[in-house]
């Protein structure tokens, strides 16, 4: 049983749901793609992997089930590898849950302009105002985003921030997978 608190919003679900199953994983975990699925269709059209996914006994019909994918390639920039994606007409929409180094806004005016990605990452990695934050975002196809904002220092159900322009770039690069 899940201990996500209940969301009006499917897709506010199914972000809870991905932000609590990656906090059970622990911190310093690798970034996770799921596909997210109708769960009504799911059931009556795949039986066998919703009962894999123990979802044959529950009485909820609506919502969006996630499914885990292939592990990410390491040393392939995320951008990258979120434009080699093609999704089956099954898929209603998507989520990642990765985890990055953040800064207050409050120091966005002293980042040094002269820093490339690997020296920018090491001044902000050395900062002593950073902070860990595990990112979900998910989209559909219809264009719905939403994400939810877990703090390593504030790491309990709840203290995640959810919205749909929490992470705006993350959610049009996860859109994009839905191109033609």
């Amino acid at each position: 049983m899940s201990n996500t608190p209940m969301a009006a919003n499917p897709l506010t679900r199914a972000v809870l749901e991905i932000d609590e199953y990656a906090s059970g994983l622990g911190w310093d975990q690798p970034a996770r793609l799921f596909a997210l699925v109708d769960t009504a269709r799911l059931k009556a059209q795949e039986p066998a992997l919703a009962a894999q996914l123990g979802l044959e006994d529950a009485s909820e019909t609506s919502g969006l089930t996630p499914i885990e994918q292939e592990e990410i390639p390491t040393g392939k920039a995320l951008d990258e590898f979120l434009g080699t994606i093609a999704w089956p007409d099954a898929v209603v929409g998507c989520a990642l849950t990765v985890e990055r180094l953040m800064l207050p806004p409050s120091v966005e005016a002293s980042v040094p302009d002269h820093l490339d990605g690997a020296r920018l990452t090491e001044w902000v990695a050395s900062h002593p105002e950073r902070q860990e934050v595990r990112m979900t975002v998910a989209v559909l196809r219809d264009g719905s985003r939403d994400s939810a904002l877990r703090l390593r220092e504030k790491d309990s159900p709840t203290e995640v921030l959810t919205g749909p322009e929490l992470v705006p770039g993350l959610a049009e690069a996860l859109t994009a997978t839905f191109a033609d």
